[in-house]
């Protein structure tokens, strides 16, 4: 991100001024973007006597609904009472006109964010990190989703039905060009919908390049991104899980590849997730490659929002510029895992 952007989505003094007011550092703030995400944005805000991070949204134009930052910081204050590992948030901030969005400011968190190459501080602890992974999502599954403070962050039933009316939405929102292996894929999916199992905490977007871990030996610092969030189906994370997961055969496409890292020496394959993830919780994965087509559609979708966006000129990311190609590979892929 060039300096004009920066300043366009995360003006220095404007912020220092309201980091001021709550007396976090001192002196003229230091902003650097962070993280391999490309949705909302996140930064590292430095001053003197404070290191923290900024999570805002994108600029426009968005979705309804879509990368609502406040109530990804209110889900994570909720969470953490329950053990889960999420950033503190220190401060949320609805005023627009401080920088221009909604955003909310979190604890800095020391870990390694994997995407391309493991960090020498985790050399030889690819199935350590697997087995983090993995064991996150299931202690974040035995959260008490029917607790007070979790309240009002989704409905449990018809979860599913839902996902599909929504993305089906977002579709007719998204769509820069025809694509039809996604229409063919919502077909697909409406008419083999399974039975969900009872309902817990999903995190909607549970991927490698999406959590943070430490070493030594490794575990898992923090989980992020929570912005996709809800109550409903865990075997939509599962699904999610696994479907972005890199082994070394597998094609190209613009999910999976933000992690190659998994395509690497030591690293186990989906199975082995799988398997971790059903031994520890005892759920069925019978139905899981329903899952798995699900996770690609809505990926597909959702990027296909990023590409109408670069082509906006709200953005000038070029993974954005990559997915002139990578969302028809990505809904092709979808369409072949749903069987043709």
């Amino acid at each position: 991100m060039n300096e004009t952007d920066l300043a366009a989505v995360a003006p220095a003094e404007p912020l220092a001024a309201y980091l001021d007011t709550l007396g976090i550092g001192t002196g003229p703030a230091r902003i650097e973007a962070i993280g391999e995400g490309h949705s909302n944005l996140t930064f590292l805000v430095e001053r003197e006597g404070a290191r923290v991070v900024l999570r805002r949204p994108p600029r426009g134009p968005l979705p309804p609904s879509a990368h609502d930052v406040v109530r990804e910081a209110r889900l994570l204050e909720a969470l953490r009472p329950h053990g889960t590992p999420a950033p503190e948030v220190l401060a949320t901030c609805e005023d627009e006109a401080v920088i221009g969005a909604p955003f909310y400011v979190m604890a800095w968190v020391e870990g390694h964010v994997l995407t391309e190459a493991m960090p020498p501080a985790l050399a030889g602890e690819a199935e350590r990190v697997a087995e983090c992974f993995v064991d996150g999502l299931v202690d974040l599954h035995a959260v008490d989703a029917r607790a007070p403070e979790l309240a009002g962050f989704g409905r449990p039933e018809g979860y599913l039905e839902r996902q599909l009316r929504r993305f089906g939405g977002l579709y007719e929102t998204n769509a820069t060009r025809p694509l039809p292996d996604l229409e063919a894929v919502a077909d697909w999916l409406a008419a083999n919908l399974p039975e969900s199992p009872p309902s817990t905490v999903v995190h909607g977007d549970y991927r490698l390049g999406n959590v943070m871990v430490a070493p030594s030996p490794a575990r898992l610092a923090a989980i992020l991104d929570w912005e996709m969030a809800t109550v409903g189906d865990p075997l939509a994370d599962v699904g999610y899980m696994t479907a972005m997961w890199s082994e070394p055969s597998d094609p190209p496409n613009p999910v999976s590849d933000l992690s190659a890292v998994t395509r690497g020496a030591g690293f186990p394959g989906r199975n082995f997730l799988v398997e971790r993830y059903a031994e520890r919780t005892g759920r069925s994965l019978d139905a899981l490659p329903w899952y798995q087509v699900l996770a690609l559609w809505k990926a597909a979708i959702f990027l296909e929002g990023s590409f109408r966006r670069f082509g906006a000129g709200t953005t000038a990311d070029p993974y954005f510029a990559s997915l002139e190609a990578g969302v028809p590979a990505l809904a092709a892929l979808a369409r072949e895992r749903a069987g043709g």
